[in-house]
């Protein structure tokens, strides 16, 4: 009786344990730091630049139809040998 009662407590324990340093660790990571002011300036220059459109892209994909009743076209045309068969008895 002791050993199923100290069997649950173990984990129950440990997922409170977990559960309290998951909250103590996200209310230390909602402080935060003022940075300090500074200033900057910054300098655009704007240029113009003329492109061209290039044609449109040919499809590069060029499955064959599959018809459903016509034979597979991804089926590969080598086919493998038969497995070898042991004599009965022969293992």
């Amino acid at each position: 009786m002791t050993t199923r009662r100290s069997a649950r407590r173990i984990p129950a324990i440990a997922g409170a344990a977990a559960l309290i340093a998951i909250v103590g660790l996200s209310a230390c990571a909602r402080e935060e730091e003022e940075a300090p002011e500074t200033t900057t300036t910054t300098t655009t220059t704007t240029t113009t630049t003329t492109t061209t459109t290039p044609p449109p892209a040919e499809p590069t994909e060029k499955a064959p139809r599959i018809d459903p009743g016509g034979p597979n076209p991804f089926s590969p045309d080598v086919k493998a040998p038969p497995a070898p068969t042991a004599e009965p008895g022969d293992n």
